[in-house]
């Protein structure tokens, strides 16, 4: 029965980190650079999933083995150090699920052609009741699951529309054209990157997965989170090169709901809504949950009602959707913020990676720090880069 429980749990959590990761951004990301890259964009995906896999292990594995979350690994370090990170996460949460809701509802607006606002209001209901429920959690996972599977076999059947060139994408991944490093560096921040990397992490540490004999189950339930994700990327970048390849030309406006227009039809065109309907509403969930996960450590009354916490994130987000739609200065600032986010988190952790204070008698691979510095310096670098790069579209 254990065991059973266990495997719902590690998918669960594995599910809710992917299902986090697939919002509209994420199709969007995968569909523009398949246009710009066209099959050696393969690669591209193959380096980042390296990369979050690398990621993900090294952040879960010390969450599991110090059996604390994120924030309070940080205050062991430094004082203050896991408020600043929770600031940062929830600020980039919350801006991200304004986008969130938003997607939600252009995905409600192609299936019914009912009101971007309205669907909006749709979404915050149906994520809402959710977390009404007497086990959230366990519905929390279940529902990520259902809507992570549709999106699979939905992308799947409009992967096989299109025809791809399937020698021509395998060829390309191991020998690419080109080699777009911002790319791969967009990829891994938009699949690993700000509260994403933590969602699982923290929900296999509220379900009780914890401490060095957990670790097998850590791993498999990381890079099952991983797969999920890429498996998404990979069959949507497939079903997009199909199109790009025939020579036709996606819709500057919505890039992914071309795609499933042209290679589908009408019919596709309202299977990309119910594909945006489900990816932005398990981001929602997932943004909220997590976010509220960095904050209620710092207060028994917030632990204590975490899932009115989490109901009013999602409704703050929304009623700013709906009263003055997407705050674009607040949107660039959290994108650019969240490139600073993985660098300044995953620093952290890896740090923590060898106090034996927070982690006692746990050795942490060697490999995994070294992969973890790696992407440490290089998303520093891209995030800083980016920061500088858009301060003139926030104060012009």
């Amino acid at each position: 029965m254990k065991q059973k429980r266990n495997w719902s749990v590690l998918l669960g959590a594995a599910f809710l980190m992917a299902t986090s990761a697939v919002g509209p951004g994420f199709l969007t990301q995968t569909t523009v650079f398949t246009q710009s890259l066209g099959a050696s964009f393969g690669f591209v995906i193959l380096a980042s999933i390296i990369l979050d896999i690398g990621v993900q292990l090294n952040v879960w594995r010390v969450i599991a083995v110090s059996e604390k979350r994120a924030q309070d690994i940080a205050n062991m370090l430094m004082p203050g150090l896991g408020l600043f990170v929770a600031v940062l996460i929830v600020l980039g949460g919350f801006a991200f699920n304004i986008g969130n809701v938003g997607g939600a509802g252009l995905g409600f607006n192609v299936l019914f052609g009912s009101s971007p606002e309205l669907g909006a209001i749709i979404t915050a209901g149906i994520a809402i009741g959710i977390f009404l429920v007497r086990e959230a959690k366990k519905a929390m996972d279940r529902f990520a699951q259902f809507m992570g599977m549709l999106m699979i076999l939905l992308i799947v059947y409009v992967a096989i529309t299109s025809s791809p060139p399937l020698a021509e994408a395998a060829i390309k991944t191991l020998l690419p054209d080109q080699i777009d490093l911002i790319a791969i560096i967009t990829l891994v921040g938009g699949t690993v990157g700000g509260y994403i990397t933590f969602a699982g992490g923290h929900r296999l540490l509220d379900a009780g997965v914890k401490g060095e004999s957990a670790l097998p189950e850590v791993n498999t339930s990381a890079v099952s989170g991983i797969t999920v994700a890429s498996i998404i990327r990979i069959f949507l970048f497939l079903a997009a090169l199909g199109v790009v390849s025939k020579g036709l030309v996606l819709d500057e406006s919505n890039p992914p709901a071309s795609v499933f227009q042209l290679a589908a039809g009408n019919v596709g065109y309202k299977l990309f809504g119910i594909v945006m309907v489900s990816a932005a509403i398990t981001s929602v969930i997932g943004s909220a949950y997590t976010s509220v996960s960095f904050i209620k450590s710092f207060h028994r009354s917030i632990e204590r009602y975490e899932n009115w916490f989490i109901i009013g994130f999602i409704l703050v987000s929304t009623a700013i959707f709906v009263t003055i739609g997407k705050p674009v200065h607040l949107l660039i600032l959290a994108g650019a913020l969240n490139g600073l986010i993985l660098p300044i988190t995953l620093g952290t952790i890896l740090i923590a990676a060898h106090k034996t204070k927070i982690i006692g008698r746990y050795k942490h691979p060697l490999w995994l720090t070294v992969f973890g510095l790696l992407v440490v310096l290089v998303m520093a670098w891209m995030g800083g880069y980016t920061l500088v790069k858009q301060l003139p579209a926030l104060f012009g």
